[in-house]
């Protein structure tokens, strides 16, 4: 077997979940900021289902419909008070399909 059929991207894998988006309640709040803190930047980078970027205005936004509700960007941003995180409504969000 070669390498390419073996591989699998994460892409692939997400693309088996299912997301159910609360139009206009975003369970992730990203504070107001003129230039981002440090932790809002790094979220960027390190959010696996990319649910942060840069605007035009260097400001960080975020789109929740996606988001894997992993945790990553509360473990680097909520205690920083940099975004608010709560659990989407219930019916709402990720649900993960296995297997």
């Amino acid at each position: 077997m070669s390498t390419e059929e073996t591989e699998v991207r994460v892409e692939d894998k997400l693309y088996q979940n299912r997301y159910r988006v609360d139009s206009g309640r975003s369970h992730i709040v990203v504070a107001p900021h003129e230039t981002p803190p440090p932790e809002l930047v790094a979220l960027v980078t390190i959010c696996p289902a990319r649910c942060y970027e840069i605007n035009g205005k260097g400001q960080v936004e975020v789109a929740h419909d996606g988001c894997m509700e992993c945790g990553t960007c509360r473990v680097v941003a909520e205690g920083s008070g940099a975004i608010t995180w709560t659990y989407p409504r219930g019916g709402y969000g990720v649900q993960f399909k296995f297997g």
